[in-house]
């Protein structure tokens, strides 16, 4: 059996690693979750993959194996149902001496080892890794799925040469695994998104990694209404309706008994219809600030707004920048029996055992504002507005601050300093946004360089320093034009990209009496950044900076979500 809390606890605990608080919570947490407790560890920044592998290894008594840095065997890997591997966390990667070699999350389970000699005929040799390797390992697994879709595709156009009734039941039997192997190999490589666009000849099929749009699949035109059709019907939508707007949502579940949510957007075109999927990977799982990219600090500042009794936290950004992760990071410190938190969003993101979430619907004129005037109604004791869209809504939201509540939202701003202009705009009075905001977050994604392929760089820094304070530029790097730094040279586990994974870079204005001066003279965006600066506010280019220098993304990617 795996091992033991005890003896994770002498192993993290006793030996120094981590505080018992924490220990106590990533355990907690792997236990609701039911997923090992290493990946809370590494997911918290406390160990690399690496480091905690050879730790637990050592535990067990046999040696660990680094599968990023290991050739695998592709006939090893299909020795092993996907299923099977997935659901129990094992992959057989290759042979010495005629011994099968096989890496497990949890190398004393004697039932799975027992399966897999008895199914393969001959003894194993077992070895240790963790979670997070064996994720990256079952990118094998992935290349599968990518050759079973493009044979899928080849067969529904090699059926059009035919003619019957047996050419068009094979037709119709393609869509339905078509379309489950689309979304499988999303969630296998991580997609945020995945894109269905119709064009005059072909059908395009794109995925959103990383924030990086990827054009990966082409099948014929006469296949798209199929395919279409059958999202539809996933998501109960509407399937005879082709010139009007749909959004539904659908979940499904992966071999390895993971859910995944699924948004559906369908818009008309003028070649047909497009839908975009939106993956939400998040569910069940939990979300902490300290695993965002915020540093001890900023999560103290943070964790000290969210305990007030009420006011507002605003994080502000463009879409997809993290906003409503971080608001759901914030709401599971604050999602405590005797609280009542209730929600209003659109979409419902992530599903949050203990909290009210209502879902905005303009079919049954359930708005932001409409549905906040209800929850008010309600006794809340926090209360979380997906997005702050208009004059009600700011109104709304900023008068349930004033009356004992603490709010949470998001606003689309490009800096922190620049929601308080924003919010004069929507004609909320000054002394309103004075008194009642806690604390403004703006957040940006960078994507992380890839640590299976991470090396040092010189780079040439005279395009940042062109765009970059002069002082702060002075502060990191001197005279320098030329810097050492890191980059990603791309590898098998990124797919080349160089990159994998995304981690957030903020800056956080807090209310003080300086910037409360400000707001209530109408100070410009400027005036009111140089004062936050002034008081010790991290930019988001500092903050980028930072990032750079310790290794953990690129000079590019900083300029290019930054700028």
């Amino acid at each position: 059996m795996a091992l033991q809390t005890i003896q994770y606890r002498r192993l993290f605990v006793d030996s120094g690693f981590v505080s018992s608080e924490i220990f106590d919570r990533i355990m907690n947490e792997a236990i609701r979750t039911v997923r090992p407790p290493e990946a809370g560890f590494v997911e918290a920044g406390i160990f690399k993959d690496e480091e905690i592998g050879k730790l637990i290894a050592d535990a067990y008594g046999i040696n660990f194996i680094h599968l990023s840095q290991t050739p695998i065997d592709p006939e090893a890997v299909k020795m092993i149902p996907e299923a099977f591997a997935r659901k129990e966390n094992v992959l057989a990667y290759g042979w010495i001496d005629g011994i099968c070699q096989v890496a497990m999350v949890d190398p004393e389970n004697k039932e799975v080892r027992d399966f897999l000699e008895k199914k393969l005929g001959e003894p194993i040799m077992v070895t240790y890794t963790t979670p997070g390797f064996l994720e990256e390992a079952f990118a094998e697994y992935s290349s599968q799925i990518f050759d079973e879709i493009s044979q899928l595709i080849e067969q529904y156009g090699r059926s059009f040469t035919e003619q019957g009734a047996q050419a068009h039941i094979e037709r119709e039997s393609i869509i339905i695994p078509l379309v489950d192997l689309l979304l499988r190999y999303g969630c296998d490589n991580h997609a945020s998104d995945i894109h269905i666009e119709p064009h005059e000849a072909f059908t395009l099929v794109c995925y959103r990694v990383d924030g990086i749009l990827y054009d990966l699949f082409r099948f014929p035109k006469s296949l798209h209404e199929a395919v279409v059709s059958r999202i539809k019907i996933l998501a109960v939508l509407r399937t005879d309706e082709h010139f009007t707007a749909q959004d539904g949502k659908l979940c499904i579940r992966l071999q390895n008994k993971k859910d995944i949510d699924v948004h559906v957007s369908i818009v008309p075109i003028l070649e047909g219809e497009k839908v975009v999927l939106r993956l939400f990977m998040e569910r069940g799982r939990g979300l902490y600030l300290d695993i965002l990219g915020l540093d001890l600090s900023e999560v103290e500042k943070l964790k000290i707004a969210a305990q007030q009794p009420y006011g507002m936290i605003l994080t502000t950004g463009p879409t997809g920048s993290g906003k409503t992760t971080m608001m759901y990071a914030l709401l599971q410190i604050l999602n405590q029996r005797g609280v009542n938190i209730a929600t209003i969003e659109d979409p419902v993101e992530y599903d949050v055992e203990g909290i009210s979430q209502i879902q905005v619907n303009p079919r049954t004129k359930l708005t932001f504002a409409t549905g906040l005037r209800s929850i008010v109604r309600q006794d809340p004791d926090i209360i979380f507005v997906g997005e702050v869209r208009d004059e009600e809504t700011a109104t709304i939201a900023v008068n349930a601050a004033m009356t004992g509540h603490l709010v949470l939202s998001t606003l689309h701003t490009n800096d922190a300093a620049t929601t308080l202009p924003r919010l004069l705009e929507m004609k909320v009075e000054p002394f309103l946004i004075a008194s009642t905001i806690n604390v403004i977050v703006a957040q940006r994604l960078v994507r992380r360089i890839c640590r299976h392929c991470i090396h040092s760089v010189n780079s040439d820094l005279i395009r940042l320093q062109r765009i970059v304070q002069p002082t702060l530029f002075q502060k990191y790097f001197g005279q320098k034009t030329y810097f050492r730094v890191f980059a990603g040279k791309g590898c098998r586990v990124c797919h080349n990209s160089g990159y994998m994974g995304r981690i957030g870079i903020f800056e956080i204005l807090q209310m003080t009496p300086r910037i409360r001066e400000y707001i209530m003279r109408r100070a410009n965006a400027a005036e009111i950044q140089q004062a936050a600066v002034e008081e010790g506010m991290t930019t988001m280019m500092e903050d980028g900076i930072r990032k750079i220098l310790q290794g953990i993304t690129s000079v590019e990617e900083v300029l290019r979500v930054v700028c």
